[in-house]
């Protein structure tokens, strides 16, 4: 049976999540905007849905709008919220470590025109609150950072943006990108300051295609998409029911997010314990990084892809590289942490859930041991 630590990727359907969408496959098929009894059941089990995630996050349903996935939410966010205010400013600020979904899209907006400052984090993938500060003006229109790194599982300052955003008399909405956050640790938008957050059901034991944006009450964003008065017309189209169905009943079977927390908390310092008996392996992530994430430097001549391969196909251990959107190209992250040639071509991410045990890195470390013995740097 392979051993799985490839969490912040994509995680496996939990038993409730499956039910769920095979029962609406099977028996709850209907058309959520049809008015016959099929449709209107179908319907009731959106918002049932709908709920579960409002309740998680302590907002209104009706402050949740369903997308395909954390991808089109984050698009979905940073397109709506700049074409919505573009008369008031010009400023955009980000971080440079953001996922590819958002630089992407703050690309295309500073083709077009947009001021885009890209803040730079530290060796660890910090993100210091006094660049954050200076950056923001009165020009500013969003600001856009993530709450917890993807690669490194750094944790960055969104609690601290509104302040600034309202000391500096700007404009901004905020955005927070949560899916690597959200059902792990605490997301509660009001809390958070954010007007704007992105979160998504694969991460979470969930389906893969189907995420939300939460839009804070009275905050207007554009649409991108047009046809049809689903989702309040910011997301049209027939609603993926049997998804939203999955990822209400994987947030009903999450456990209490603290005692979840203290398991991978104390699983992730087994595993850095046991890391650290390797001579050369260096650790990236720093000490205040979320414990779901650990990526490190493995201290061989084969390149970090060779090193996942192996991993995989004579272990049966599947880890990453980075960011599985990525797709082997080399990680932004590890490069705007100034991070050297030799460790970013040569580190693993090892990203953990629920499930995982002791002895699933037990298994990691032997299986590193020995690639490292067979295959040495040079």
């Amino acid at each position: 049976m392979a051993v799985y630590l490839d969490n912040s990727a994509t995680t496996k359907p939990c038993k409730e999540a499956t039910a769920a969408i095979l029962n609406a496959l099977e028996e709850n098929y209907g058309n959520p905007s049809s008015l016959h009894n099929i449709g209107i059941e179908a319907a009731k089990s959106v918002i049932q849905a709908r709920q579960r995630i409002a309740d998680l996050m302590a907002c209104e349903k009706d402050e949740i709008f369903f997308t395909s996935g954390g991808t089109e939410a984050n698009n979905l966010a940073v397109f709506g919220a700049v074409y919505a205010n573009r008369r008031k400013g010009n400023r955009i600020v980000t971080t440079a470590i953001e996922h590819e979904s958002i630089m992407q899209s703050i690309d295309k907006l500073e083709e077009e025109g947009f001021e885009v400052i890209r803040l730079m984090p530290d060796a660890f993938g910090n993100i210091s609150l006094k660049d954050l500060a200076d950056a923001i003006d009165e020009k500013t229109i969003l600001v856009s950072m993530m709450y917890i790194n993807n690669e490194v599982g750094s944790v960055l300052p969104v609690e601290k943006i509104k302040k600034l955003v309202l000391k500096a008399g700007a404009p901004a909405l905020i955005h927070t990108d949560c899916v690597q956050a959200f059902g792990k640790t605490e997301v509660k938008p009001k809390k958070l300051g954010a007007d704007l957050v992105t979160i998504t059901a694969h991460k979470i034991h969930g389906p893969k295609g189907v995420g939300a944006l939460y839009i804070k009450k009275g905050t207007r964003i554009l649409p991108r998409t047009f046809g049809g008065e689903q989702e309040k017309k910011i997301r049209p189209g027939t609603e993926a029911s049997p998804l939203i169905m999955g990822f209400g009943a994987a947030v009903d079977a999450l456990p209490d997010l603290k005692e979840q927390s203290s398991k991978i908390t104390e699983l992730n310092a087994y595993a850095k314990s046991k890391l650290k008996e390797i001579n050369g392996i260096i650790i990236n992530s720093g000490d205040n990084a979320s414990p779901y994430i650990i990526n490190l430097y493995i201290p061989t001549f084969m390149r970090s892809q060779t090193v996942l391969q192996e991993l995989s196909a004579n272990y049966g251990i599947c880890v990453s590289n980075g960011s599985a959107c990525a797709k082997g190209k080399k990680s932004h992250v590890l490069s705007a942490m100034k991070l050297s040639n030799e460790i970013i071509d040569k580190s693993i991410r090892i990203s953990f859930s629920r499930y995982n045990t002791a002895e699933d890195i037990d298994k990691l470390i032997n299986a590193l041991k020995d690639i490292i013995n067979k295959h040495p740097r040079t």
